[in-house]
């Protein structure tokens, strides 16, 4: 034994045998860093290049030896590989500390590792952070909306943005305030912790869970038990790419499972199946509509209990396999691809150790469609004299006042809980029959309603480049100016989804939308200037009609959006098979070439 390993033991001997095994998981990381520069390992001898490496134990030992197998195959490990390698975020905390007190934002290897804090620096757009926390199944309570709302008064931009995954974000935060807002958020029971970066991001259910009339199942407890189970096991962080999980309890509401890479449906199993009758999780997998994929059937069904387990052994199965070398095919999906379900399924059942539950698709009763206008307005709760009220939020933007005044309605009028949305809204639930005209009285006051126009009720930006350094265009100065010209001049007579992306990261989902908008650098000249616009795509959807829509026109600018929209939508109503044909189906049905025709007849 060398003088270092010596050292290294009798220290070991004062810690517990999980901190042991920390310990030796960070050694064992340090010294493959070492070995993979061409070093010799610490307290080697001259022939310990030759010796076989010790086994890797501790919570990083799967991602350690993913990394080690990458470069023994001869090839390279991107950066933020060898980043999380070097140090692990979650081993920085105290030189994030020393960083914040200094003022000083990040370099870009930290930049990626405060992410694990759910930190973004985004500059160019702005030279601040923007934090996003983790808010299981998108329920906060009043205190904790109130506790945002003073985080983001104190220490950021005095509002907060309703994200596509029915999560918050605070914008504008200086960079000696980027401790204050992580420690804040734990003050008030919320956390950021995995929030970004290669981690598993905000689990998302169905926002009605609970109080739904038409559900299947209450996620709730579903999506608290993941959100503990990955909060408080380390191996889980650190992944090829980041990974969502969401589930869909069959509610009035989407949660859009099908655009995650889990996907939990609660589905109805029929009599004479190979299962017993009852309520089940159906798995579907590999959903990333930025990637023009949905999640798609596995022919599984679990007992709702095993959610969990599940989804552990398949995330274990993607840090093993997913790629390490190439950060635009490091999701699941890819692996998919790669491997084919039946090849990636036996995987997973080899980490759970027994077979999973197959039913043929006809044995699973059809799921009850979900309702496009109920996450908006006054709808009756399973709880007989109860309601729920959906807010229209402009562009999913909430003031510091807003938030405080939220969550003093949700405590005087309602149950106390406050319910996000993918749909960039959020829900008040809990109000009694006679109290919701004040409750509508109080949200006006606010500044916000819960009526809104067809054309506003399907509407979703992303950030866009006023915050985001990846997008091309103006996304949620775009969408209001498409909602301000459609209500001023037409009127829809049934919901149409309009979601507006800024770049191909897709966090508006433009694919799965009725109309689609990502954003482009349109060129206007020979000499190669641009100015901002977006392509088109029509007929996505999802549920069970999902599917991901088509590009049909190219090179909008930005301020022609607003027209083009509405000869899109005079289209439409001029050309629907009957009234009663949805925007997709009229898109879908339609060849490109004639469906731009009937476009380019319109007169806006």
């Amino acid at each position: 034994m060398s003088d270092v390993d010596a050292k290294v033991e009798a220290i070991a001997q004062e810690f517990s045998g999980e901190q042991k095994r920390y310990l030796e998981g960070l050694v064992t990381g340090l010294q493959a860093g070492r070995v993979a520069k061409g070093l010799q390992p610490v307290g080697a001898g001259a022939n310990a290049m030759a010796a076989p490496a010790p086994p890797q134990t501790g919570p990083d030992a799967a991602h350690l030896q993913a990394q080690a197998a990458v470069e023994a195959s001869g090839k390279k490990l991107v950066d933020p590989e060898k980043w999380k390698r070097e140090e692990h975020p979650f081993d920085a905390y105290a030189r994030f500390r020393e960083q914040a007190a200094a003022g000083e934002f990040p370099k870009p290897h930290d930049n990626f590792r405060w992410r694990y804090y759910g930190l973004f620096y985004v500059a160019p757009t702005q030279n601040s952070y923007m934090c996003r926390m983790r808010i299981p199944n998108g329920i906060l309570t009043a205190a904790q909306l109130e506790g945002v709302g003073r985080i983001a008064t104190k220490y950021g931009g005095d509002y907060a943005h309703v994200t596509t995954r029915a999560n918050l974000q605070i914008r504008e935060i200086a960079a000696d305030d980027a401790i204050n807002v992580v420690e804040a958020l734990q003050d008030v029971g919320l956390t950021s912790r995995g929030a970004g970066a290669d981690n598993i991001r905000n689990v998302t259910g169905t926002p009605t869970a609970g109080i739904d009339p038409q559900e299947l199942l209450d996620t709730r407890p579903f999506a608290r038990a993941w959100h503990f189970h990955v909060l408080n096991d380390r191996s889980l962080t650190g992944l090829p790419r980041k990974f969502n999980v969401a589930f869909d309890g069959g509610g009035r509401i989407a949660a859009l499972e099908e655009t995650n890479d889990i996907g939990f449906q609660a589905v109805q199993v029929d009599e004479g199946a190979a299962v017993p009758a009852g309520t089940y999780f159906r798995l579907v997998l590999g959903g990333i509509t930025g990637h023009k994929d949905l999640a798609r059937d596995t022919g599984i069904v679990l007992k709702p209990e095993y959610a969990t387990r599940v989804a552990d052994a398949i995330v274990r199965v993607f840090i093993d396999s997913g790629d390490r070398t190439n950060r635009s095919k490091a999701r699941l999906k890819y692996v998919l691809d790669d491997w084919g379900f039946e090849k990636f399924l036996a995987a997973v059942e080899a980490k759970l150790n027994h077979k999973l539950l197959r039913v043929a698709a006809n044995d699973v009763l059809p799921r009850p469609e979900p309702d496009r206008i109920a996450h908006l307005g006054v709808h009756p709760q399973k709880q007989s004299g109860l309601n729920w009220i959906g807010l229209v939020l402009p562009m999913g933007k909430l003031t510091g006042d807003q938030m405080l005044a939220i969550a003093a309605l949700a405590r005087d009028l309602g149950d106390g809980d406050i319910r996000f949305t993918v749909w960039q809204n959020l829900i008040v639930s809990g109000i009694a029959d006679d109290a919701v005209d004040i409750a509508l009285q109080r949200i006006a006051a606010m500044g916000l309603s819960a009526k809104a126009t067809a054309i506003r009720a399907g509407l979703v930006a992303c950030t866009g480049n006023t915050g985001c350094k990846f997008a091309a265009a103006n996304t949620k100065g775009t969408a209001e100016a498409i909602a301000a010209h459609i209500e001023a001049r037409m009127e829809l007579d049934k919901p149409v989804n309009i979601h507006l992306t800024g770049c191909h990261h897709s966090c508006a989902q433009h694919y799965v939308g009725d109309i689609g908008l990502i954003g482009a650098k349109v060129p206007v000249n020979e000499d190669g200037d641009t100015v901002e616009g977006f392509h088109i795509v029509v007929g996505g959807a999802t549920g069970g009609n999902a599917r991901i829509g088509r590009e049909i026109i190219r090179d909008v600018k930005q301020e022609d959006c607003p027209r083009k929209i509405e000869q899109i939508l005079r289209a439409y109503h001029a050309h629907r098979a009957s009234h009663d044909e949805a925007f997709f189906a009229f898109a879908n049905r339609l060849e490109t070439a004639e469906l731009n025709r009937l476009i380019e007849e319109q007169t806006p």
